[in-house]
């Protein structure tokens, strides 16, 4: 079982590693989007947001201080979602759609980053260095 948690672990950290780094190649065309949505500090908030997503991808992926890395993807997903996927605030069906998959998305992904959470806390070495075993 090992194997199928490194994978999951692998596939789950990618993706985050990857969004951070498309923060930082992408940072205008983010921050143009951020400040459409009226997120406070646009430019700030990518910047943080692809370091948070950056790192916290690599220490699940790694499993150095994994637990805190799911811990900040969760929060700032949860964040992300509130603040970047308002479906409740759109009134043409098409958007409200599109920005409800997203919100669903971001959210079902913090549940994902409070599972990982709770198992570094939980079992901690046992499965924090299954890359190295």
């Amino acid at each position: 079982m090992d194997i199928v948690l490194l994978v999951a672990r692998i596939l789950f950290g990618a993706l985050f590693i990857m969004s951070g780094i498309g923060h930082f190649k992408a940072k205008e065309a983010m921050t143009g989007y951020a400040q459409y949505k009226k997120v406070p500090a646009p430019g700030l908030s990518v910047l943080l947001s692809g370091i948070a997503f950056l790192l916290g991808g690599l220490s699940i992926v790694l499993g150095a201080f994994a637990a805190y890395g799911a811990l900040v993807i969760a929060v700032v997903l949860f964040v992300t979602a509130v603040l970047m996927h308002q479906f409740w605030k759109e009134e043409d069906a098409t958007a409200k759609q599109n920005e409800q998959i997203a919100f669903n998305k971001d959210i079902a992904l913090v549940g994902a980053a409070l599972a990982f959470f709770y198992l570094f806390n939980q079992f901690g070495d046992q499965i924090g260095l299954v890359l190295f075993k």
